[in-house]
């Protein structure tokens, strides 16, 4: 399997102003990124509300964004749902119109206690595409999944022939890093937080990652693995640096699904408002997001159309 070089995005799901999805801004969204410095896009996951879709609403996006893909640019497809057999319906649809792999979250309930549970999990999804890679999205904060990874790397090896790997979105550099030493390095470990880019690079070797604030940052964080590679640490470091800052704004606006969103209204292109149950910002709560954002420049750094 094709291991993943650079930075995919985690796209938001555009809607319109009557709440359904807006399917037809997703080819100027995928140029957007690619010219920005992207690598491909993680479709339906947690920045794209892929749990608050119909399934038809999420094989629709997928065969949309699919229509973006090339080369260097990957469409990976989230399909973790609550029910087992829409997850595997989805990655049935996902091997069948070409993508490029497909990912799962443990699902949110029932919650998952025990490596083995989430075992099965996977498994009901890897076998439904065998033929594409599958990478588990570990994300404990938004299912209380709080596993061992490398408990789950050893549960899997050989047991899930196109397990590819782990999108780790997790603090602990710790234990990122014992995945990716796990036999040499047999399964891939993108890197999900993009607060920590840098350290990842020098302590866990990362090569790809998945990020969320790309969608409008990607340019920094894009920034920090080229200097990166050319030795500028100072460069890299500066460019990790700035988008934490980035980060501490959308903070204090309920994070990067509903503060991040309405970011890219602010760049240019309007991904449209959250679904039913996000509190989505107030328009005085725009002014000063806008605010803080020019406080820092920025609309300099930011993501060109």
């Amino acid at each position: 399997m094709d291991r993943i070089n650079g930075l995919i995005d985690a796209p938001f799901t555009p809607f319109k102003k009557n709440g359904d999805v807006n399917y037809e801004i997703i080819p100027r969204y995928a140029e957007m990124l690619r010219k920005n410095g992207l690598k491909g896009v993680f479709i339906n996951g947690s920045s794209g509300e892929g749990y608050m879709l119909t399934t038809d609403e999420r094989k629709k996006l997928a065969e949309t964004w699919i229509k973006e893909k090339r080369p260097d640019f990957k469409v990976i497809v989230h399909v973790g749902s609550c029910c087992l057999k829409d997850s595997a319906e989805l990655a049935r649809h996902a091997e069948e119109i070409g993508a490029d792999a497909v990912g799962a979250m443990a699902p949110p309930f029932p919650k998952i206690n025990r490596v083995e549970e989430l075992v099965k999990y996977i498994e009901g999804i890897a076998t439904a595409a065998p033929s594409l890679p599958f990478y588990y999205y570990h994300i404990p904060a938004f299912n209380g999944a709080y596993l061992p990874m490398i408990k789950l790397l050893e549960a899997v090896d050989g047991r899930v022939p196109n397990f590819a790997g782990i999108k780790y979105t997790f603090e602990s550099i710790y234990e990122y890093n014992q995945c990716r030493l796990y036999k040499e390095g047999k399964y891939e470990m993108l890197h999900g937080q993009d607060e920590t880019i840098l350290p990842s690079l020098a302590m866990g070797g990362a090569q790809g990652g998945i990020g969320g604030t790309t969608n409008y940052n990607g340019r920094e964080l894009v920034a920090i693995i080229d200097d990166w590679k050319k030795g500028d640490i100072e460069g890299a470091r500066k460019h990790q640096n700035y988008s934490q800052e980035v980060i501490n704004v959308i903070c204090k606006y309920r994070g990067n699904i509903v503060g991040g969103k309405r970011i890219m209204k602010l760049i240019g292109l309007d991904m449209g408002k959250n679904r039913v149950p996000f509190q989505n910002l107030t328009d005085e709560e725009e002014k000063q997001l806008k605010k803080d954002l020019e406080a820092i420049d920025f609309f300099s750094h930011c993501n060109k159309l």
